[in-house]
């Protein structure tokens, strides 16, 4: 008997040790585009480790712990995070991120109470695929900036050879790759990048030199104001639809139906509170992770206990000042090569959504959204109401929603 207890300890000891490992690899799959958010807002990269593995952990707690997901970093929240940063401060830019969790809660009691179909209805395609568009082409500038070195000490010859170095390579594992390799295109080109920069004299170790091994992350105690909210809150309504795509993904991966157990109200719930509790840390809003889904499919492991670990692994990285201070020593130029590939690939997935969605674009009313929206987003459009100012990704999501729910169908059209 004491043999036999001994024997399943032993395994249970080395399935939690494979669990545990596994989680690591998974958190490197999601590694690359975690910090990179927080490198190009400013923010800091342990803080948003800590988010992650603290929103990933809550997800896990309002789902019951049945769905194999990672949460981390959003993309869509890049442009307003800067803008934020820039007219308000972090504070109140962090307290206007965390009240973007309400779009969530109102979301999740729709769907608890109407169905997932009234998602659809009030968010179709014509709606979500136009704004996500926006949120990419709207970063263009941004990308273009950082790739020629603009604002920066670096020299024009040494940032497009960086730039676009890290961008060939980047392209190269995306599309010529296979396994997990494939699934971590941003670490390899944000490595070759670096090697290059380091060959060139173009970084400085001695932050990492300086800073402990141990450290807290970088806290941020949120303010509250009404602009900053307001314009933020329509930002979340794209990542919120996307969320319905990543929960049939991995449901479809699974061959479980996540939408029905825990339920769509559940995980859009989890979402929200992972990303309202981002925010409140200081760090960028959650949102679930294709690259992590991508590499549940390819290793067939499916236990959510694995999604823990690496909750578990981001939380404990995030203690680690010499990680931050090593990913603070990542040249610009590199980061502005990584994003003219992933912000070119949000746009793309606004067109994959209206082609996925069978919109006739010809038709008049089609037409007349996806127009309007994209002028006022690319032309910087914006409204003055009183002392509160509309512009940008929330100006566009609003329009976007109003008109479609103003403008007649056309009469063949069926729901």
């Amino acid at each position: 008997m004491t043999n036999l207890n001994n024997t399943t300890t032993s395994i249970d000891v080395q399935n939690k040790t494979k669990q545990a490992f596994v989680g690591l690899q998974m958190l490197f799959v999601a590694f690359g585009a975690l910090v990179l958010v927080p490198l190009i807002t400013g923010l800091d990269s342990n803080t948003a480790l800590l988010s992650a593995g603290v929103g990933t952990l809550l997800f896990q707690l309002c789902t019951r712990k049945q769905v194999p997901i990672f949460l981390a970093s959003s993309f869509a929240f890049i442009a307003p995070i800067q803008y934020g940063v820039a007219t308000w401060g972090v504070a109140v830019t962090m307290g206007g991120l965390a009240c973007t969790g309400l779009v969530y809660f109102a979301l999740s009691i729709l769907v608890k109470f109407k169905g997932a179909e009234s998602l659809q209805k009030i968010f179709p395609p014509v709606v979500v695929g136009p704004v996500i568009i926006i949120i990419g082409m709207g970063l263009a500038p941004v990308a273009v900036d950082m790739a020629l070195g603009k604002g920066s000490s670096y020299s024009y010859d040494d940032a497009v050879l960086v730039s676009m170095v890290t961008l060939l390579t980047t392209l190269s594992v995306a599309v010529f790759s296979k396994g997990i390799m494939r699934l971590v295109p941003i670490m390899f080109g944000i490595s070759v990048g670096y090697i290059l920069c380091l060959y060139l004299g173009l970084i400085n170790f001695q932050p990492v030199l300086d800073a402990p091994w141990f450290s807290l992350p970088k806290l941020t105690t949120p303010e509250f104001k009404l602009e900053a909210i307001l314009y933020l809150l329509p930002i979340a309504i794209a990542p919120a639809v996307e969320h319905v795509g990543g929960i049939m993904a991995i449901s479809s991966v699974t061959s479980k139906d996540f939408l029905k157990k825990p339920g769509l109200h559940r995980t859009l719930l989890g979402d929200g509170i992972a990303t309202s509790a981002a925010s409140l840390l200081g760090g960028p809003p959650n949102t679930t992770y294709a690259e992590v889904t991508g590499a549940v499919m390819l290793t067939r492991n499916f236990n959510p206990n694995i999604m823990t670990w690496a909750a578990v692994w981001a939380t404990a990285i995030s203690f680690c000042g010499k990680v931050g201070a090593f990913l603070s020593t990542i040249p610009t130029i590199v980061m502005g090569g990584i994003m003219m590939l992933v912000f070119g690939s949000i746009a793309v997935v606004g067109m994959s959504t209206l082609i996925r969605g069978k919109v006739d674009v010809t038709e008049a009313r089609n037409l007349c959204i996806i127009s309007v929206v994209m002028t006022f987003g690319i032309g910087g459009m914006f409204v003055n109401v009183g002392e509160i100012s509309l512009k940008g990704i929330s100006l566009c999501a609003i329009v976007a929603i109003i008109l479609n729910l103003i403008l007649p169908k056309a009469k063949n059209y069926i729901d």
